[in-house]
């Protein structure tokens, strides 16, 4: 499988490494480019590493970080509450091609709530878009921005 691999010059703390998609720290939903940590080969960082690159990166005082901390947890829920409808829609398209007669309701159903899920975490995330940039002074949202721009910081 082919990885894309983004190469940082200069100095960066050790949470600016790479964390897979499927990490637990991308479950915030920030990630960082560079290589998939996720299948286990090397381990995947804690969950705070995220949160720790972003303190360092934007200067971060010690409210703003436990601001920050809450607008992430949110999301991260928001994220994890998408992937369970995820799961129950795969099953019910599934189980809808197993049976013996075809259900569309159920197929139907199970395709509203992938598409409600999908909204609902568009919502969030803009939602704590809001939230970082009136958490966030002029100069830190300037960092934030460069950030997603150059594809070091996803959302």
């Amino acid at each position: 499988m082919h990885r894309n691999f983004r190469v940082f010059t200069g100095p960066m703390p050790e949470a600016a490494c790479a964390v897979g998609v499927g990490s637990p720290a991308a479950a915030f939903g920030f990630s960082f480019g560079g290589p998939d940590f996720s299948s286990g080969e090397a381990g995947a960082f804690g969950v705070r590493r995220p949160l720790r690159f972003l303190a360092h990166r934007l200067e971060m005082d010690e409210e703003q970080v436990a601001e920050l901390a809450a607008i992430l947890n949110e999301l991260k829920t928001e994220r994890a509450q998408a992937a369970v409808e995820e799961r129950r829609s795969l099953t019910a398209y599934a189980d809808a091609v197993a049976a013996e007669s075809f259900d569309e309701a159920a197929v139907s159903d199970a395709g509203k709530r992938r598409v409600q899920s999908s909204t609902d975490v568009q919502n969030a995330v803009f939602k704590a878009l809001r939230r970082i940039h009136a958490l966030l002074r002029s100069e830190q949202r300037s960092r934030f921005a460069y950030l997603l721009r150059t594809g070091a910081l996803s959302i």
